[in-house]
């Protein structure tokens, strides 16, 4: 929940808030009256209690003013993410509680915020930065004098250091193995709800000299590895302005931001020069800097275009570039140019209970992994370490593999894959939440539920389970990526029939609104009578391919000690890790 979303929840709450934070006061009329943010009787401090300004306040004795989490910093003395804590707690939301791995900690330089000779001269006589600036974002120097430090703290502790040789751009480094980060918290006032984000940190020195707090992007604008660790940090501010330099690098980092941080309340700032120190440097005026901001916009959703602009995709899928396909390939050869899974699409996995589904949609997941893609799995029926025993198993094509192997694989596992940690029934909604944070957060692609009825969705309740399908619809849509259920297939009489796409167990809407439909099969009567190694062990239907042109069926032989999907009997499973380092065991079918 951002800061404004949550002034907005107090504010439907205004009067039980403002007698909580104003027992002094009283009811007059559709306001509450006060004498201070004390809380002291009297009238100078009114708040709104109803209406479309229900919750706004000002103090016509100070000047002071804004909504009700402005008005719960005042009254507590709170910087904004502790009243953010304490006010959501207040209302009964529950705030996200940031999590940090644990990153070695570099020693503090000297000098900090008042660094001498040939730096000092060179930040203030080249690069045309106050002195104020350089201490309120503790700028250092090295002792031998050729490098500016910057310190990248948070709430006073010092998590990183960058030096940058005055003499040479191109000669900078960060610490090893310290936390990437944003820098410049040092210099957001601790009330701030807007704040100004650039690429350098003397950008962020200038923008704050030219009236505009900044912090500043870890390493460049195609490096967002720091997003992860600022995500919930960031949650604080209504308004963030993007000032990323003006070339192409700038403008592609601009656009992930903005689908990460949400582009309600990013805005892009079109400086007069390249960065903001660059602006400092040719003197450009202050109000020239301020006419940009107060210019910046939003970029609205683009939801309707003429044909025309459609027309490299429809060449695309026409004539792909080679090596280029248009989605995600499955791990088995004889399908890689017939099926894919492109972004925005909704995949439904059937089958009988126990033929195999969940396991080959964990196979399937893993080969998307290798080409890139981040997974997050709720997996509903079984707790996250089965469900990664069982991965790491396919990833290494072991069934036991050693300690440093798996360490290994689950080192490889844990920056692409995520596992929603519940099992048992839970509401569509809820899941869709987590999905979404890890979509904004991480940059997840691919996400699986594994299964439709411990979605709250009883399979008798036709109409639910509809509006439970339109809402994974829309969350799939709106966050550009794909969404994989597994729903059960209707009883036949016996296992010897493989369940096809209307044996979908349910409301007709699940395969209706699904793009691609999967149906897996485990051949029982093999294992029963003992059939030859020629014959399959599983068959993976493919139903329904909306953006495909292929339906048709892949003969599968399977692996069972290591849990692989082959498609050839005489094939050997083969570790799924990228390095290839571990070497595959040989294993009986």
């Amino acid at each position: 929940m951002k800061a404004r979303e949550l002034a907005n929840r107090l504010a439907r709450e205004a009067e039980r808030v403002v007698k909580e934070l104003l027992p002094g006061g009283k009811r007059a009329g559709a306001e509450w009256k006060a004498g201070d943010v004390s809380g002291n009787t009297g009238d100078s401090l009114s708040v709104r209690l109803s209406g479309e300004r229900a919750g706004i306040w000002k103090d016509f004795a100070t000047g002071e003013a804004g909504d009700l989490l402005d008005l719960w910093m005042a009254c507590r003395g709170l910087a904004l993410p502790d009243a953010m804590q304490a006010a959501a707690a207040f209302v009964g939301v529950s705030l996200p509680k940031q999590e940090r791995k644990a990153h070695r900690k570099p020693e503090r330089p000297a000098n900090v915020g008042n660094p001498s000779g040939k730096v000092m001269d060179w930040l203030t006589n080249t690069r045309k930065l106050s002195q104020e600036a350089i201490a309120a974002y503790k700028v250092a120097g090295s002792k031998d004098g050729k490098y500016v430090v910057f310190p990248f703290l948070r709430d006073g502790e010092l998590c990183n250091l960058k030096h940058r040789a005055i003499a040479d751009k191109k000669d900078m480094r960060t610490e090893k193995g310290c936390e990437q980060m944003l820098f410049g918290w040092q210099a957001i006032p601790a009330n701030a709800r807007t704040v100004a984000i650039c690429e350098g940190e003397l950008d962020a020195l200038a923008l704050w000299q030219y009236g505009y707090p900044a912090l500043s992007v870890f390493s460049g604008a195609g490096n967002l590895a720091w997003l992860e660790n600022e995500f919930d940090a960031l949650a604080r501010f209504d308004d963030i302005f993007l000032c990323l330099d003006n070339d192409e690098a700038g403008q592609k980092g601009t656009a992930q931001l903005i689908e990460r941080l949400g582009r309600e309340r990013c805005r892009i700032v079109k400086l007069p020069k390249k960065d903001a120190n660059d602006c400092l440097m040719a003197v450009i005026a202050q109000g020239e800097i301020a006419a940009a901001f107060a210019s910046a916009e939003c970029v609205p959703p683009e939801r309707l275009k003429d044909a025309g602009a459609f027309l490299p995709d429809v060449l695309h899928l026409f004539h792909p570039a080679s090596g280029d396909p248009t989605g995600i390939m499955l791990p088995w050869p004889r399908l890689m140019q017939k099926v894919q899974l492109r972004s925005s699409e909704f995949s439904i996995w059937t089958g009988i209970s126990g033929h195999g589904k969940s396991m080959m949609l964990g196979q399937v997941m893993l080969s998307a992994a290798e080409q890139g893609e981040r997974i997050c799995i709720a997996s509903l029926e079984m707790k996250p370490g089965r469900t990664l025993q069982r991965m790491v198993r396919q990833a290494t094509a072991k069934y036991s593999p050693s300690p440093d192997e798996i360490k290994q694989a689950i080192s490889w596992l844990s920056t692409r894959v995520w596992l929603y940690d519940f099992v048992g029934e839970v509401g569509a909604d809820k899941v869709i939440e987590v999905f979404a944070y890890a979509r904004k957060r991480y940059g997840v692609t691919q996400f699986v539920i594994d299964n439709l009825m411990m979605l709250d969705a009883s399979e008798e309740d036709l109409d639910r389970q509809t509006r439970v399908i339109k809402k994974l619809m829309a969350f799939k849509s709106e966050f550009d990526c794909h969404l994989h259920l597994v729903a059960h297939s209707r009883k036949g009489q016996d296992e010897s029939r493989a369940p096809r796409k209307l044996d979908v167990k349910g409301s007709g809407n699940i395969v209706n609104q699904a793009d691609n439909v999967f149906s897996v099969w485990r051949n029982k009567p093999k294992e029963e009578k003992g059939g030859g190694a020629d014959e399959p062990d599983a068959i993976l239907y493919v139903d329904k391919q909306r953006s495909g042109e292929w339906e048709g069926a892949l003969k599968l032989w399977f692996a069972k000690p290591v849990m692989q999907y082959i498609d050839h009997p005489t094939s050997t499973p083969a570790p799924m890790l990228p390095a290839k380092a571990i070497e595959p065991e040989m294993v009986d079918f």
